[in-house]
This record gives structure tokens, sequence and C-alpha cells, in this order.
């Protein structure tokens, strides 16, 4: 991380429907580009937690986050005057429910895509390798998360 990083972090939704991987994506609240939650790291609260908290504020998602990141992209943030570089740490999280209300529901979008599709969404170069690589075939017919960190 560069002196001119912002830090960021957040959750990639998981979860197994039907035997498929699929990824949760939500809005932004401004822009309405497709994204993972992800927010600013909260005091006292260790990073991993607070993706768990940015899952269930910003699309209703309840699940339990790893305690090591599985990667991490950088994108631009639009402010009023300037637009500033944000690292964001993603964390694995494997969704086990969702809320009937939330905090931001209504303000943002929130929809289950294929890893693959997801990753054609998103805007971000380094988001979208992250979603693709979910979704390459292995050598073994194994679990494409059995690498990601729980």
């Amino acid at each position: 991380m560069t002196a001119a990083e912002l830090r960021q972090v957040a959750a990639l939704p998981l979860r197994r429907k039907n035997g498929r991987l699929e990824v949760c994506l939500v809005t932004t609240r401004e822009t309405r580009r497709w994204t993972i939650p992800k927010g600013w790291p909260m005091k006292d609260t260790k990073d991993f937690r607070s993706a768990e908290i940015e899952a269930e504020q910003e699309a209703g998602l309840i699940g339990k986050a790893g305690r090591e990141p599985v990667g991490n992209f950088l994108y631009w943030k639009r402010r009023e005057t300037q637009f500033d570089l944000v690292r964001v740490q993603v964390y694995r999280f494997d969704v086990t429910g969702h809320l009937a209300a939330w905090r931001e529901k209504g303000e943002r979008e929130v929809r289950w895509f294929a890893p693959a599709d997801a990753a054609l969404l998103v805007d971000e170069v380094g988001l979208s390798a992250l979603l693709a690589a979910l979704d390459e075939p292995s050598e073994q017919p194994s679990d494409p998360l059995e690498g990601m960190s729980r």
C-alpha cells in the first residue's frame, strides 16, 4: 500500500445453490455500479469482522468471514472534489442466511450471480480477477474455494 492509498475491507459473499457456486453483488449507492459489500475499517474491530458487518448492513447477509484476506483490489472512490485511490482487502464470507430487513435495504440492489457473470459486471479489474478465479476449473474435481481462507 502506498502513502496515497486509503484502505477498506470487503466481504466476498458466497453460497452454494443447487450445487452451484454463487456470489452476491450489491450496487453502490451513488453510481449504481456492481461491487461487493465494502467499507472503512472500524475502530476496535478486526478487519474480517468489519467485513461481516458490511455484508449485513449493505446486503442483509448473515454468515462467517475468513480471518485472513483472500486478495485485494484497487478502485477510485469518487468524492465531491476529488478521487481517492482505495485498496480493498477482501475476506471470504460464507453466507448462512439473509435478513428480511437491514440498514441499507432500499438504497442498493442485491443480487446473486455465477462467479463468471459477476466478474463481467464489476468495473474494478482486480475484483473481476478475484471473481473469475472462483470459476476456473481445477485439475482435480475439488471445491474451487478450497485454497481460500475460511
